[in-house]
């Protein structure tokens, strides 16, 4: 994407803070009318650097207090054994985010339930009847720290 430049990557960072803002706040946050403002949004999106807006929701809020974070281990690692397991994976009602990782495990997940009887629950009905589970590793989310949908380094090193 070399050819965005900084007035692009202000944009974004506005974006990133309030993916709902108007045309007319977005311009006099970066120094743009509210149509060229407008106009860098929609160039942006049709590019596919901003691939979608989303609204936060707070979990807890709907009664989903506790976040787990599930390292997998696979018994194969055979392309169609990873295929089939993300084909079951991404049917899971409980999964919020999965990922192929390096290291000793395979995937990393995150599951959302409301209490430790709802994780025994998910354990049993999700996690242990996906293919090819060698092991299941699970770690309580105690506190959040921080939550950011980008690093502030992918937009700031371009300002």
């Amino acid at each position: 994407m070399n050819d965005l430049d900084r007035t692009d990557f202000r944009v974004l960072r506005s974006l990133v803070v309030d993916g709902r803002a108007a045309d007319v706040a977005l311009g006099d946050q970066v120094n743009l009318s509210s149509t060229a403002a407008a106009r860098r949004r929609k160039i942006l999106e049709d590019k596919g650097v901003i691939s979608g807006y989303s609204a936060v929701i707070d979990q807890k809020m709907l009664g989903y207090s506790i976040t787990v974070l599930v390292l997998i281990e696979l018994s194969s690692q055979a392309e169609s054994k990873l295929m089939e397991f993300e084909r079951a994976v991404i049917e899971c009602p409980s999964m919020s985010f999965c990922s192929f990782i390096s290291g000793e495990n395979d995937f990393m997940m995150l599951i959302n339930v409301r209490s430790f009887d709802d994780y025994d629950r998910v354990y049993r009905k999700e996690l242990s009847n996906l293919p090819y589970v060698a092991k299941i590793r699970s770690s309580f989310l105690l506190r959040e720290v921080a939550r950011r949908r980008v690093a502030p380094v992918v937009i700031e090193d371009r300002l």
